[in-house]
């Protein structure tokens, strides 16, 4: 005889319920967001000449701390420059204004990051601010590139220019 009753339907019912509370709960730690509840942050502006693999959403790091992310990316039309936006959280809004942006890679080939690095004015930048001193994406598969088939092929290829000829020694000036 089996046993079917309101409690054991009750205990499935409640293990489900809990199964699907702590998924969406793991599905929106993952994703970083907060979904606007107690949040308030403020907009910087950054130009950048090459973006390597930077995305939307993309960290912003302090020191390796997060302190933001990339919320838009676009193309300046007249001077073809990527314009970033960056949301910066408002615990960190006294940013001086000398404050410099480069992008990042984590480790030899993790995700870029947009990384600032505080100066030392007493102004600090308002939201809406552009960030004046920026350094752009290093590509590495471009650096290899030029390793591979500049000055160190040559030589491993046997490529050399001969070298000149020995000083004739009978006519001296």
């Amino acid at each position: 005889m089996s046993i079917r009753g309101p409690r054991l339907e009750f205990a499935v019912g409640a293990f489900l319920l809990l199964a699907l509370a702590s998924l969406l709960v793991l599905a929106i730690a993952s994703t970083n967001r907060n979904f606007g509840f107690g949040k308030h942050d403020y907009e910087l502006k950054a130009r950048f000449s090459n973006l390597g693999q930077l995305r939307k959403q993309a960290p912003v790091k302090i020191g390796g701390v997060v302190v933001g992310q990339v919320s838009d990316i676009q193309l300046d039309p007249v001077k073809f420059d990527s314009v970033l936006t960056l949301t910066i959280d408002d615990r960190f809004k006294d940013l001086p204004a000398d404050t410099a942006a480069g992008i990042l890679t984590s480790g030899l080939l993790g995700e870029n990051y947009v990384n600032l690095s505080p100066g030392g004015d007493p102004e600090v930048l308002k939201p809406g601010d552009e960030i004046a001193f920026t350094q752009p994406a290093v590509d590495l598969i471009q650096l290899v590139g030029k390793y591979m088939f500049s000055g160190a092929g040559n030589n491993a290829a046997g490529n050399n220019p001969p070298p000149p000829p020995p000083p004739e020694e009978g006519n001296a000036q």
